[in-house]
């Protein structure tokens, strides 16, 4: 009786009990009419439409158009398993003009993204990109909650997003043109994706662990024989970089930016993204001999599905490519630590405001969606952001766990760097290159002291206790644990 009354209203205050759909009007809705009204049926094939946003009186955004004066669109599906396997489909949407559309930059190419799939309060996505932003990836998508009325039908919460593409306010790298051959046209701009799924058109090669690995290029999108040569040789060679029976081995530095990685990689573990190094994975490279980047970020649908004490390459219910062989370098978990020590440091704080402050915004427009789209949860946005920071708090301290305790950090090959206790309540750094930077934590993960200069030895006091000592020198950078008695 109960769930009875509790529709009822839900259906009352979204207008479902009425003539006319009805959305909660908390947010810009967007009114998209295809010509003929004609049915989203494909994938590949644009539909020529019409649309205006209408801010519902909410001064932080622009309304474009009006029902009188509509604008141009095409409109088409996007996505693969989130097209197929649910009713509230995804869409991709070409502009006939560019728009700042919700306040983001100038733009034809959007996204609306349904996130049917996402029973975690719609903050899956919404926080893998705060956190990509947080630590500091080139590009990260914008992303703002509209509704959306399509064809006159209120069809539910969606997600106005940046879509992924060369561009310079995007991916800002030179746009190599279709069929090239000149020598030097052919080193980039790249932007490409590790794929799930088969495209005759990808370049497929056996990963060093007998696994089928899938490059799908975004840009350039029609490859001449100089370019399909010259992408297939990068991708062997990193993997062969990447599978090199010596660990102490820099080959596949050579090509893939390390520091990088590291940010992406440790975004996908703090969401326990067991499907991120699979499929929607981005990497990219400008032209010249510069190196691959990972990234953008992109979907985090298979973000907090699983047990999360374990990191991501073990035992992913889909496989994933690379990650676990590069993570057995001893250099890439120093840059991981070294990552996780930043971000834990200066940017974690904050995090849980922002979330709530996305809740409150969207709490309203998700009961409309809820009582339209029942069957895929988030019946109550409030529980399910507390299930979701519940995940959140366990991971985060998880991986405090094994990255900024002494499990992570001991046994590690020597960096060129002596840190110890000198009995006499300090912490003695030395090095025979020069050390230009140390910080030291406690055990409870606070910043005790911060040291830049350009010495071979440094001494910091400190009060008795447990700390870990990171340090920057030329040798690299290498995170010690050091008692002080």
């Amino acid at each position: 009786m109960k769930r009875y009354y509790f529709l009822s209203a839900l259906l009352l205050v979204c207008g479902w009990m009425t003539a006319q759909p009805k959305y909660s009007g908390t947010l810009p809705v967007l009114f998209v009419n295809t010509e003929g009204n004609a049915p989203i049926v494909s994938k590949e094939t644009y539909l020529p439409a019409t649309y205006y946003l209408d801010n519902m009186g909410n001064a932080s955004f622009e309304s474009i158009g009006s029902a009188e004066a509509p604008l141009e669109m095409q409109i088409r599906g996007r996505g693969n398993y989130s097209w197929s396997g649910f009713d509230k489909k995804p869409y991709r949407i070409k502009l006939g003009t560019k728009q700042k559309l919700m306040g983001m930059k100038s733009s034809k190419h959007f996204a609306l993204l349904a996130h049917a799939d996402d029973d975690l309060a719609f903050l899956r996505n919404t926080v893998g990109f705060e956190l990509s932003r947080r630590l500091g990836l080139a590009w990260t998508p914008a992303q703002e909650p509209v509704e959306l009325v399509l064809n006159g039908d209120y069809i539910g919460l969606y997600f106005l997003t940046e879509t992924i593409r060369v561009d310079k306010d995007r991916v800002n790298i030179v746009e190599q043109p279709d069929l090239t051959t000149h020598p030097d046209s052919i080193t980039g701009g790249w932007l490409l994706e590790i794929d799930n799924y088969d495209d005759p058109a990808q370049i497929q090669i056996t990963e060093g662990n007998g696994e089928l690995l899938r490059f799908t290029h975004k840009t350039p999108e029609v490859l001449s024989a100089e370019q399909e040569q010259y992408l297939r040789q990068q991708v062997e060679a990193m993997d062969d970089a990447i599978y090199a029976k010596d660990k102490s081995s820099r080959k596949w530095e050579e090509y893939i930016d390390i520091n990088v990685l590291a940010r992406y990689y440790v975004v996908q573990e703090i969401l326990d993204d067991s499907e991120s190094f699979h499929g929607s994975c981005y990497l990219y490279k400008e032209q010249g001999e510069g190196k691959w980047l990972f990234g953008p970020v992109w979907d985090f649908g298979s973000s907090y599905h699983r047990d999360s004490q374990q990191f991501i390459y073990v035992s992913p219910p889909w496989g994933q490519s690379w990650i676990e062989e590069i993570a057995k370098f001893p250099r890439f978990q120093q840059e991981v630590r070294a990552v996780w020590s930043d971000f834990y440091q200066h940017y974690y704080a904050g995090l849980s405001e922002f979330i709530d402050d996305f809740i409150a915004e969207i709490e309203a427009a998700s009961k409309c969606n809820y009582a339209r789209w029942q069957q895929y949860g988030n019946a109550d946005v409030n529980a399910q952001k507390k299930a979701f920071k519940r995940y959140l708090t366990n991971r985060i301290n998880w991986l405090f766990g094994q990255w900024s305790y002494s499990s992570a950090v001991e046994n590690m090959p020597d960096a060129g760097v002596l840190v110890y206790d000198n009995g006499n309540g300090a912490i003695i750094v030395q090095s025979p290159d020069t050390v230009t930077a140390v910080k030291v934590y406690s055990v409870t993960g606070a910043l005790y002291a911060s040291v830049t200069s350009a010495e071979q030895e440094m001494t910091i006091a400190c009060p008795e206790g447990v700390y870990f000592v990171q340090t920057i020198s030329s040798a690299g950078r290498r995170t010690q644990k050091v008692v002080v008695r």
